[in-house]
């Protein structure tokens, strides 16, 4: 008998969330870990050492532990840098001109590389090697790169680099970006030829949201902060009541992060019915896939490459783009943090929502003047559904 693999410390703590749902469902905690397939010893050895925590914490701790050994290694380092820094701290260090000086010096009287020197006194390498030359046209071939986009729509820089060449331009690829990019161009997305989801008989196979908590729909929109790093939402909205349950903010987001947000509304809201989403890495792995089906959920998988039968969410994307991301400038991610989950609670409390006659998803007063709901309110299911293959 082969010997078991030794699990991870996000595998525990994920199979700990799990027992945690498992249990606010009304199973025992023999039953619990009977299902998480581990020995109650284990498990309770597993809870001494990993109990509180959430995933997202396991990945800082380990973080933390790498973060450890490079400043280990710095501090070895830490001697000559000074040394360096005080050999060429002969006057202030401000022009690319300067810094290429202060770095033949400090190699002429140290004997440090030329890699090193330019690392700690923040100079490019590239800089270091090669002078630069100031350009007199660049007002000119700025103003041509932009008058061709506003002809040329559906051309990108490398088309437009072609046209500029054929007007007598002496211009690279690399050139026409870097002014592209800081005009702010684009081309318009292109919108794809829509399939649909359609039998023999002619019939649509669609899965329909019949009640609150029936199927949840999440997925996952891209931002960035005003110094241009990137960060992750991940989005899950209830498709029958429009609510957006939550909304989780990081740089990088995988499927340790997806299983720990359903954990944390699994336990608040109790387990839905499905989950719909595409078919994203982050929501397709066998973890997440195993993870939902141990806590008695189903996944309903769009087909690849038709975001429309994922329409509540893109929806609910669409909205928060408009009116959020396109509008705000990030400074920081917590700044990031703080302006969404704000949107978030208005979006769920005040925004009115047309499917559902202008009244918000989770309103927390009737506002003064607003009509007051029928008892026996039109289900929100009444909008035009999305299709959904279920597996």
């Amino acid at each position: 008998m082969g010997r078991q693999k030794a699990h991870t410390p996000e595998e525990i703590v994920a199979r700990l969330r799990q027992v945690e749902v498992l249990t606010g469902q009304g199973k025992s905690v023999a039953e619990a870990v009977r299902a998480i397939g581990v020995s109650e010893p284990t498990y309770y050895r597993w809870r001494a050492e990993f109990g509180g925590l959430k995933l997202d914490q396991v990945k800082r701790l380990k973080e933390l532990e790498r973060e450890n050994a490079r400043l280990r290694r710095a501090v070895s380092d830490l001697t000559l840098d000074k040394v360096i820094l005080k050999e060429a701290a002969f006057g202030k260090i401000l022009s690319p001109a300067r810094r290429r000086a202060a770095v033949g010096h400090v190699r002429q009287r140290l004997g440090v590389s030329e890699r090193r020197a330019c690392a700690v006194l923040g100079q490019q390498r590239s800089t270091q090697r090669k002078a630069l030359r100031g350009r007199n046209d660049e007002a000119a071939l700025r103003a041509d790169i932009v008058e061709l986009a506003k002809r040329y729509g559906r051309y990108g820089y490398r088309r437009i680099t072609a046209l500029l060449r054929t007007q007598g331009w002496a211009c690279n690829h690399k050139r026409v970006e870097r002014i592209w990019r800081a005009e702010g161009l684009k081309v318009p997305l292109r919108q794809p030829k829509r399939g649909r989801l359609w039998l023999n008989d002619g019939s649509c196979v669609r899965l329909r949201p019949e009640r609150a908590n029936h199927v949840w729909a999440y997925d996952f929109v891209e931002d960035r902060t005003r110094d241009g790093r990137r960060f992750r939402m991940l989005n899950v909205v209830d498709e029958y009541t429009r609510e957006c349950l939550a909304i989780r903010v990081g740089r990088k987001l995988g499927s340790t992060d997806v299983i720990d947000v359903l954990s944390d509304l699994f336990i608040l809201r109790g387990t839905p019915g499905h989950i719909r989403s595409d078919n994203g890495p982050e929501f397709a792995a066998t973890a997440v896939r195993d993870w939902i089906r141990g806590v008695r959920a189903r996944s309903a998988f769009i087909e690849p490459g038709s975001p429309w039968e994922n329409g509540y969410v893109e929806s609910f994307n669409g909205k928060l783009r408009d009116e959020l991301l396109n509008a705000e400038a990030f400074n920081t991610l917590a700044e990031a943090k703080v302006l969404i989950e704000q949107w978030r609670v208005h979006y769920n409390t005040v925004r009115p929502h047309s499917a559902l006659g202008y009244r918000p998803p989770a309103p927390e007063v009737v506002m003064p003047g607003q009509p007051v709901p029928p008892d026996n309110p039109a289900p929100a299911s009444s909008a035009p559904p999305s299709t959904a293959m279920l597996h």
